[in-house]
């Protein structure tokens, strides 16, 4: 089992829904973020266009946040989840410099490092992470990639996809359609 995301940037509006319900659900801080939306524009007025780029976790098979954990608060779950371990955290801001995706902060109240963990919590409980639930051009997919009767492995095998950064080697569980610009 691996999970996943796949964000299809062609119907993604851009209403920050997912940072909302996010937020919400992880008691996030005003001005930090789990997963945010990234704007991209282009062309020249009035010929303009805006695109945009969910971003968050990329869940990576080989995760550089987990590999620099000297008290191990990052840990890679059996399903595929990188997760973190308050309790353990220190603070050390290691895995904030080893991610290639900035999708790691330290939280202000807490001051221990703080990602979307695919809200693990709701995945344990058999339901889905906040972010899909709330997606209004259900936009944001998500599932088992090894499973290739999944709708998100035929997603994922059937269309042209995106991952963030492919030149670290990361391999990044989270997989975007139609996000040329936006990636």
């Amino acid at each position: 089992m691996r999970y996943g995301f796949a964000i299809d940037q062609r119907t993604c509006i851009g209403c920050h829904a997912c940072t909302v319900a996010c937020k919400t659900e992880h008691e996030v801080p005003v001005g930090q973020f789990r997963t945010w939306v990234k704007y991209v524009e282009s062309g020249d007025f009035p010929a303009t266009t805006r695109d945009f780029g969910v971003m968050r976790c990329n869940h990576c098979t080989d995760a550089p946040c987990v590999r620099i954990c000297p008290t191990k608060a990052l840990f890679k779950r059996d399903d595929g989840i990188v997760d973190f371990d308050r309790a353990r955290c220190i603070g050390c801001k290691g895995c904030m410099q080893a991610c290639p995706y900035d999708a790691i902060y330290i939280d202000e109240d807490t001051h221990t490092a703080a990602k979307c963990n695919f809200c693990a919590h709701r995945v344990d409980e058999g339901l889905e992470p906040a972010c899909v639930v709330v997606c209004p051009t259900h936009s944001i997919w998500v599932g088992d990639l090894d499973d290739s009767g999944s709708g998100i492995a035929r997603l994922v095998n059937e269309n042209p996809v995106q991952v963030r950064a492919p030149e670290q080697n990361t391999g990044p569980n989270v997989f975007y359609l139609g996000a040329d610009r936006a990636v």
